[in-house]
This record gives C-alpha cells, structure tokens and sequence, in this order.
C-alpha cells in the first residue's frame, strides 16, 4: 500500500513539472495574444517575395529553457539567449474591464515580440492606481506570490510607470520591473533598420530614460568642490561638486540635441523626393493603421514589393514607398508606414514626426484595420487619435478591414455597421484586392486641367508623359498628329498649350 501511494505521489509530480515546463514553453495564460495571429494563419501569401529580411531576423531567436550558465561551448557559437519569463501586472477603474483585457493580451502579444515568455498576468479594479507601488499593497504582495510561484524573472506594467513607482514596486516583488513604454522601445530598437529609424529610436529611449537616471549613493559624487574643485578659492566655496548623475544627464542631453540634428538633416532628402514627386504631380497614399493589422502585407499585395512580413508587432518601421500604375496607365505612389498601438508612447510620436508626416503629405490614405481583432473599433479610434496629434485627421481615407479570410458573416455585418463604406480583402487569400485597386484609382485626385490638343508625331514624349500623369479622355491618330482628348497638370498643360485645339 505505502509503495503503491509513493508511486503514484512520484507519477503526479513528474506530471505537474511537465505540465509546468510546457505551459511556459507553448501556452499563453491569455490565449492567443489577440495582436498575433495564430501560427496556422500567420503563412505568407505568394506576393511577399523571399522574405530575405526575415531569414535574418530569425537568424538570432531567443529559445526557451535554456540556461543562463553556460553547459556548452557551442552555446555561445550559436548564439542562444534565454528568453524571459514575465508576469504582467494592470489597473483599472470600474466599468473599464473589457478595455483592460484587451490592453493586457496586447501587452502580452508586445512582450512577445520582444522575446519573453509570459507565464501570468494581474488586473486589479481601483480607481487610480496606488501612488507608491502603482498595484495596492495587497495586490503588490499577491503578485510577488505569483512571480516566485512560476519563476518569473520580470514583471511588467500595462501603462508609463513614475520613476519612484518602479522602484517601490520592485522592493515589494523582488524582480526587475519594467513599464509598457520599456517594451516598445525595446521593440523598436530591435526592428529599425535605417539610420533614421535607429537615429529616431535612440532619442526617443533618451528621453526616456533621462528622468529615470538613478544614483548610486556617495559613489556619484566625483568632483570634490571647494579648495580642491576651485583651485584654492578659499572658505565659503567649499561643496559637493558636481555628481556624477549631474555629468549623465548633462551628456543625455548633449546626444539628444545631437541627434534632433541628425533627424532634421534627414529631412531635406525625404522633402526633395517628395517635391519631385509634386512636381511631376504624382499622386500618393498612404498606408497607415495599428501594428500587425497587415499595412506590410497589403502593400505586397497591391504591389509585389516583398516587403518584410512577419508575425510580430512593430516588425516594420521605415517607411517603404512603392510605384504603382492605375488601370489607365497613371502613375502614383504607395508609402508603408509605422503602425500605431494603444498608448503609444508620446516620446515616440515626436521621434517619428517626420515619417508619420509622410501621412500628411500623401493624397489619399488607406487606413488597414485587423478585421479579426477583438477590438477593430479601438483601433480605429486609437490610429485616428495619433494621425490627429500630427495634423492629418481630415485626410481623404479608405477604411480597409484586413484578414478577410478569418471573418466570419456575423462579424462582417458588425464592422460594416461600424464603417459602411469599408472594403473587405485578404492579402492573403487575395480576396477584395481587385475591388481595393478599383477603389484607389477612384479616390485618386483628377488632373485640374482639361485639354484637347492635336500632338505632332515627334513630340511622342508628350504623349507618353499624358499616359504617365494624367487622364486620357480619348484619342486618335491623325496625319498631322495624335488627337488628345485629356485632364492633365497644370506644368503638362502649358507644354501641350502649342498644340491645343482652338
């Protein structure tokens, strides 16, 4: 009997570490992040090219289970780091559950892109959050119990946590606390590619961290003031010095001011590219919307740019412009943007300026909303919100519910109810992508001036640049010349004034 019972006692704790190793391994305690799609639905389509970027990105994964020590030399060759096991921690008032869980599962999706395993997650209902520790004092020793529990090693926090907040939060739990906006900027330090984009990341993780500096007690205070600091300036000038935190954040702000400057130098290459554009009058949209709706994928679709598509938030931040034709031969421009996300840090927002002005500029845009999202409405709202921030809230928009393929016909009804004048695709299965194109070309502003002009067979570079930028109306092949019916420019107008029919 007594061999029977430590038999089975020993089968059930080898099931309970199993069962523990795979919940961290494979499970989410949120389900699906609802900011990823599930793996079986995450496939390229055909348009998005080799995908090369990606290859690279996945070159460096973190894995999980693996060791801090190393057991192995070939650990290091390979270049293996553990992933991070995080529990989550959020506040909100009465009334506002719903909001908060779906906040909660986007910071779970965000941590995951980051590379962290998230193991648990708290929500407590309070109507502000506490001053000292953000959670209660009961909740704060709750979720301590939670983290020993499942051997996290990070807690984060669904909001921008004061510097005092962090710091009492993290004597209560006894791990290292992070903040919402930590992870984002960690996200983006991650995925920008271009100078630019790392230069706009950089000032942005700068002014950050530069309220956050935190001394280390005597230690930072290097300078010795008085005789020895003043050359000999005698009583009375005698003090501290200057601290080392002092020197720090002196310097913080010697790189920012430094890279303002790099980003403003940015600028005049980005607006003489856009001014030739102008000039030659093509037109532009813009594809802008909430990280991982699809803006990446939809631009393939439309173009077959191969742009990086991946399964992550944030997994493209430069902007990408792609030419595109109309199906009557007029040229004009689709530009990629940075998505957005529900409380996008302010920090952000003014780093990226200058790539969500390309928003500004553009003629039309097309707005990408996730059709699958538990959320579409809040995502509208929240993109509306940042472009209003920037100045481009009365833009001409094309609402476009992505993922079509994994609506079903009751939530389609609900998102036309929400948006009448939506256009269902799926950059993957291609569906509404014909319609999409359609829908663009009609969107698309008209040449202001109307012409009839008769085009002598050599100046066929006139013809050609009526094809390129304008509306060809009709046309006909005469002895004299091609007989053109047509909308153009107004610089397309007074080259062909010579030859206008009176």
């Amino acid at each position: 009997m007594t061999d029977t019972t430590t038999h089975s006692t020993g089968d059930d704790a080898l099931e309970r570490v199993l069962a523990n190793a795979e919940r961290r391994t494979e499970t989410r305690v949120f389900g699906a992040a609802q900011a990823l799609q599930d793996r079986d639905t995450a496939a390229h389509a055909t348009s998005d090219g080799d995908q090369w970027d990606l290859e690279d990105r996945h070159a460096l994964r973190r894995v999980a289970g693996l060791s801090t020590e190393l057991e192995d030399v070939t650990e290091v060759e390979y270049r293996q780091l553990r992933l991070e096991n995080v529990v989550l921690a959020g506040v909100y008032p009465q009334g506002a559950q719903e909001d908060a869980e779906n906040s909660l599962r986007e910071l779970a999706a965000l941590a995951e892109t980051a590379g962290a395993v998230v193991l648990d997650g708290v929500l407590q209902r309070r109507p502000h959050p506490d001053t000292a520790t953000y959670l209660g004092r009961g909740k704060a020793q709750e979720l301590k119990d939670i983290v020993a529990a499942v051997g996290a090693d990070t807690v984060i926090a669904d909001t921008e946590l004061a510097p005092s907040q962090r710091r009492a939060l993290e004597d209560v739990v006894k791990v290292k606390v992070i903040d919402r906006t930590t992870v984002i900027l960690d996200i983006f330090s991650q995925h920008a590619k271009s100078r630019e984009g790392k230069a706009q990341v950089e000032l942005a993780q700068l002014e950050y961290l530069l309220p956050r500096l935190r001394g280390w007690g005597d230690s930072m205070s290097r300078q010795a003031g008085g005789q020895v600091g003043a050359g000999g300036a005698g009583m009375g000038s005698r003090g501290p010095g200057e601290t080392k935190i002092e020197l720090d954040r002196r310097r913080i702000r010697t790189k920012m001011a430094l890279l303002r400057r790099q980003i403003r130098d940015f600028a005049p290459a980005r607006e003489a590219k856009r001014a030739e554009r102008k000039r030659n009058t093509i037109p532009s949209v813009a594809i802008a919307g909430y990280t991982n709706a699809g803006k990446s994928s939809l631009l393939n679709a439309l173009t077959s740019a191969g742009v990086l598509v991946e399964n992550a938030l944030f997994a493209t931040l430069d902007a990408t412009v792609r030419r595109s034709e109309t199906s009557d031969g007029r040229v004009y421009t689709l530009t990629d943007t940075v998505g957005f996300v529900r409380n996008l840090p302010h920090q952000l927002v003014e780093a990226f300026r200058s790539t969500l002005e390309e928003v500004g500029d553009a003629d039309v845009v097309l707005h990408v909303v996730d059709g699958s999202h538990p959320d579409p409405a809040g995502q509208l709202q929240t993109v509306r919100d940042v472009m209003g921030d920037v100045g481009v809230r009365d833009m001409p928009e094309l609402v476009v519910f992505n993922k079509a393929d994994l609506i079903d016909p009751d939530e389609r009804l609900v998102l036309q109810g929400l948006e009448p004048k939506a256009h269902f695709v799926s950059s993957r299965s291609g569906e509404g992508i014909v319609e999409l194109r359609s829908a663009i070309e009609e969107a698309l502003p008209k040449p202001a001036v109307e012409i009839r002009a008769v085009v002598p067979y050599d100046r066929g570079d006139l013809v050609a640049a009526i094809h390129e930028t304008g509306m060809l109306l009709s046309v006909d092949h005469r002895a004299d010349g091609t007989a053109v019916h047509a909308r153009v420019s107004e610089r397309l107008a007074a080259d062909l004034q010579p030859f206008a029919e009176s």
